[in-house]
Order: C-alpha cells, then sequence, then structure tokens
C-alpha cells in the first residue's frame, strides 16, 4: 500500500502527501496575537513553523470551514489564492468563491493522480460543538481520503460529536489514519460544552474508526484549548491505544 506522509505546521494546519499529491489542510500562518471572531477575540500563541514559501505548491487544499482565524487567517486567504483547487463547505464556496469547490456532506469528488487512478476525498459530516449549536457556530466539514491501493484516511476538522464519528466510521471504515482536530477548545460562544474532541473523545473516536494510526492536529497554539499533547499522550495511554498516536513536534514528519 502506498505510504503517506504527514507534515505538521501549527495549529490545524498540516501536509499530507500521497501518491504523489500534496493536501494542505486549514491553512493558517499568521504570527501570533489577537484576532477577532464577531465581538470576540482568540488568541494565537504561537506561530507556524513553516511559512507558505517552505510548505510550497499544493494541488489541494482541505479547509474545514473559513469562518474563524484560526482555521483561515489573512496569510491562509492568500495562500488559497494561489491553490489550483479548494474543497470546503458551500457556505464557505459562497462567501470565498473560486476556486472554492463546495462539497456537502457525503458528496465526493476525485482527484486524479499523477501515475494514474484517482484519490477520492468525500465530505464527512461534522459538529463544531454540541447538538444546536450549529447557528452559532456555522458549517464545518470533515473528509475522506479513499482510493484503490491507497490508505483510507479520516480528517476530522473541527468535529466534536462521536455520533458522527459513528456514522463516519460505518459508511467508511475501517481508517488506516486519521487526522484528528482535538485540544478540547472552549469559548463564551458555547460555554457549556467543547467546540472539538476532548483527549478522550479522540482516543474513543481512534477506536470507532479502527485507525492504525492517529496523528493530532489543532490542540495548541491558540487560548481557547483546554487540553494539550500531554493529555492526549494520558488519553490514549488509558484506552490502551498508545502505539497509535503520533504526536508530531511542530515542523515535523511522520511516514505511515
Amino acid at each position: 500500500m502506498t505510504t503517506v506522509q504527514i507534515t505538521y505546521v501549527g495549529g490545524p494546519t498540516a501536509v499530507i502527501e500521497l501518491a504523489g499529491l500534496r493536501l494542505l489542510t486549514d491553512p493558517t500562518f499568521d504570527a501570533p496575537g489577537e484576532y477577532p471572531v464577531g465581538s470576540r477575540k482568540l488568541v494565537k500563541t504561537a506561530g507556524p513553523a513553516l511559512a507558505p514559501a517552505a510548505v510550497g505548491p499544493v494541488d489541494a487544499v482541505l479547509l474545514s470551514h473559513d469562518q474563524h482565524p484560526d482555521n483561515l487567517d489573512g496569510a491562509g486567504r492568500a495562500h488559497l489564492a494561489q491553490a489550483p483547487l479548494v474543497l470546503s463547505t458551500p457556505a464557505a464556496g459562497a462567501r470565498l468563491g473560486a476556486p472554492v469547490r463546495a462539497l456537502s456532506p457525503w458528496q465526493h469528488t476525485d482527484l486524479p493522480l499523477p501515475a494514474g487512478g484517482t484519490l477520492r476525498v468525500t465530505a464527512a459530516p461534522a459538529l463544531h460543538g454540541p447538538s444546536g449549536s450549529e447557528p452559532l457556530v456555522g458549517e464545518v466539514t470533515g473528509f475522506v481520503l479513499s482510493g484503490e491501493g491507497l490508505p483510507r484516511i479520516y480528517v476530522s476538522g473541527d468535529n466534536a460529536s462521536l455520533g458522527l464519528v459513528r456514522e463516519i466510521a460505518g459508511r467508511h471504515g475501517p481508517f488506516d489514519i486519521a487526522v484528528l482536530f482535538a485540544g478540547a477548545a472552549r469559548t463564551p460562544l458555547v460555554p457549556d460544552a467543547p467546540l472539538t474532541l476532548t483527549s478522550e473523545q479522540a482516543a474513543e473516536a481512534a477506536r470507532l474508526l479502527g485507525a492504525r494510526h492517529v496523528v493530532p492536529l489543532h490542540f495548541e497554539h491558540w487560548g481557547h484549548f483546554t487540553e494539550d499533547g500531554e493529555s492526549l499522550t494520558k488519553a490514549f495511554a488509558a484506552a490502551g491505544l498508545a502505539e497509535r498516536l503520533h504526536l508530531l513536534a511542530p515542523g515535523a514528519s511522520v511516514r505511515l
């Protein structure tokens, strides 16, 4: 089976390389500082390990959503303009226009591979908080990557629902690799529940998905995360899944 290389840039941003394609998740390249979201502010505590020039050209961007600066910032928006294709939500497509290709839940598009064949990218449903928070947090998507002779990969985006993870696993599992956005994000917008997976939920998601490898993203570098790499390590160990977890340092890569 084709190997995959994942390079962690920082926050929700990573480069996934497989079968000759380079895919970029949620581009965020701005410096640390305060970033407004409506009347509120999110605080970025660390910049990316790699600048856009160091990331280099990509074949497509997997954009979970465009409405929050911790998933798409100013420099990330500039980077989108250089991308040949951006896959995201219908709401993002309406706001951003070309080169966004909108995918509703369970819709897919096929990307040609340099050596022949295709990579299928399927939009996976996501819920950025507890049930009922959709009008507050907006539309979000995850992605399933699949193809003949290719590893099956799930990229969660900012999903906080294990129920949706269970549904995705039932439709498309088991998975070889799960790229899980974690960190148990909390903001005053939805004060009573996390907006992304907790560390324990990430471990349970790995079990539900049957994922042989898990690469966490979006659990550090912003002030609204309440759980970090250490809590992920503990949660996966407690679940008996320590060997599946690949906790990358910013700028580091793993081949799977």
